[in-house]
């Protein structure tokens, strides 16, 4: 499992006219089924997913594809979680 901070750089200001393109990442991870959640960082800081059902260089290579990556609108950062205890509603991400 993976979270991963897409906190935004010095070209936050391009972020509309990438959106779209964004959007579409996102809709695509969902599809795929390696997204589980996709919200914001408050305070207007960026964004953040939580993933699974991939590897780490797979999950490189996808969001090295999201538009606010290849652009700069944000910086990417993907944290490794080895979960060992869930909620049993989580319980598929125990590995």
């Amino acid at each position: 499992m993976f979270v991963i901070f897409l906190k935004f750089s010095e070209n936050k200001s391009s972020a509309s006219e990438f959106m779209e393109g964004h959007n579409k990442w996102i809709k695509q991870g969902f599809e795929d089924g390696v997204f589980l959640v996709v919200g914001s960082l408050k305070p207007n800081l960026g964004g953040s997913v939580i993933a699974y059902n991939t590897s780490l260089s797979e999950l490189q290579e996808r969001v090295n594809s999201d538009p606010f990556v290849a652009k700069n609108i944000v910086k990417a950062e993907i944290h490794e979680i080895t979960p060992a205890k869930t909620d049993d509603r989580l319980n598929f991400l125990i590995g």
